[in-house]
């Protein structure tokens, strides 16, 4: 954590802290209570190259921040700090603004945002789950046989991306659909050596090639019920938010599945009754969406006017970064430091208008649930091949993910 001079003319960011480093990666919570003590709940932060920004801890303060979007809005082309912005900064895929769902305010937000959702409503559940079910199913069957997988790849990461380019209606098995499954990780988790702009680039055109295929010949999935509905969506309109919706079904769920197996497979409350306990996965998910939420930080709010922010003075066109993992353990709401798992009302899925549509958390549930739930089934005396302190997380403060979660159980034939 350093300190660094902010750009000329930005908000009083003295004492801010740079929102990186190993510390940062492996242990956020500490850092969220540090900047709690020393700045309360919105902190002064610099983000990637010293960009200033306000990151808010705060639960009452998230909330209040995303249930005002006259006050805080979505539309990134406000931002004050444009011109110290290098056109290859690192989070441009995050803040460049887009002709997406995600950017878009307003009536113009309700009518995108009510196309996904009545899309999503017409998704069956029971139907969901079977699918994922064969795909967990196939994906299992390429490592049964060994006795041992590195699960982030071989297993919670492929099924969720699977089970959304399927449902947007894809043909499972194509080429295509494999190649698109490919560059969908690749533009969103980029290993060394990926060049993750050519694979979003394909994935774009290939998304267009898909909504020109439904638009022609109308099937029973997400993509043909967004081209069909009255608000008159434009191809390119569907292209964009097709893209958010797969994006958003994909990492954050992966890493949703992949947090919920560390928890069973480290933590001795749920190491007695896992094969046989159904309830414990569920209160598992739960949990993690409280302490470990795959989407920790969220960019962002901009400010729409001068205003004032948990003590602090907020300028028009300021950035602030959604604190979720942070605002899910504020102490102002866990006063005994204890965590309970049994309410929902966390932050993980955001609030107010821009939180992620109906029925979408209902989903992404039925995709973790089942992809645990099938695991846990096919290979009951699943064990960690390291020790739980060996794993370690991803070097990113947007998502909470393991960079491996290998296991090993007794070799099964399929």
């Amino acid at each position: 954590m350093t300190d660094a001079t902010p750009p000329p003319g930005c908000p009083a960011h003295s004492g801010a802290v740079a929102l990186s480093g190993l510390e940062y990666q492996q242990s956020p919570s500490e850092l969220y209570r540090s900047l709690r003590r020393e700045h309360g709940a919105i902190a002064p932060v610099l983000l990637d190259g010293d960009i200033p920004a306000w990151l808010v801890l705060g639960y009452p303060e998230v909330t209040y921040v995303t249930s005002h979007d006259e006050l805080f809005a979505r539309d990134s082309r406000r931002w004050n700090q444009w011109e110290h912005i290098p056109a290859d900064w690192p989070l441009m895929p995050f803040v460049g603004y887009q002709p997406s769902v995600l950017f878009t305010e307003g009536a113009e937000h309700q009518r995108r945002a009510g196309v996904i959702t009545q899309a999503l409503e017409a998704v069956d559940q029971f139907e969901l789950a079977r699918a994922c079910e064969r795909i967990a199913d196939q994906l299992i069957d390429a490592f049964a046989g060994s006795g041992r997988a590195e699960l982030m790849a071989a297993f919670a990461h492929a099924l969720p991306m699977r089970a959304a380019v399927q449902f947007c209606g894809m043909p499972a098995g194509s080429t295509d659909f494999e190649q698109l499954v490919d560059d969908l990780r690749i533009s969103l988790d980029a290993a060394e050596g990926d060049d993750p702009v050519a694979a979003y680039g394909r994935v774009g055109a290939r998304i267009q090639q898909l909504v020109k295929e439904k638009r022609e010949s109308p099937g029973p999935d997400v993509t043909s019920r967004m081209l069909a509905h009255p608000a008159g969506l434009t191809d390119e309109e569907v292209v964009q938010d097709l893209i958010s919706v797969i994006a958003a079904a994909q990492q954050p769920t992966a890493n949703w599945i992949c947090n919920t197996l560390r928890l069973l497979l480290t933590d001795e409350r749920f190491a007695l009754n896992v094969s046989g306990g159904r309830l414990s996965v569920g209160q598992a998910l739960n949990e993690v969406l409280w302490l470990d939420t795959p989407t920790q930080n969220f960019i962002g709010r901009w400010a729409v006017r001068d205003t004032q922010l948990g003590g602090r003075q907020i300028r028009a066109g300021d950035c602030l970064v959604l604190g979720l993992a942070a605002a899910n353990t504020d102490p102002q709401i866990w006063p005994e430091s204890q965590v309970g798992a049994e309410n929902s009302a966390h932050l993980s899925f955001s609030n107010g208008e821009h939180r992620c549509p109906y029925p979408a958390p209902l989903l992404a549930d039925v995709i973790a649930r089942t992809a645990v739930e099938t695991l846990l089934e096919r290979l009951p005396d699943l064990v960690l091949s390291v020790e739980p302190q060996e794993l370690t997380w991803r070097p990113s403060i947007w998502m909470r993910g393991l960079t491996a979660l290998p296991v090993q159980f007794t070799p099964v034939s399929h």
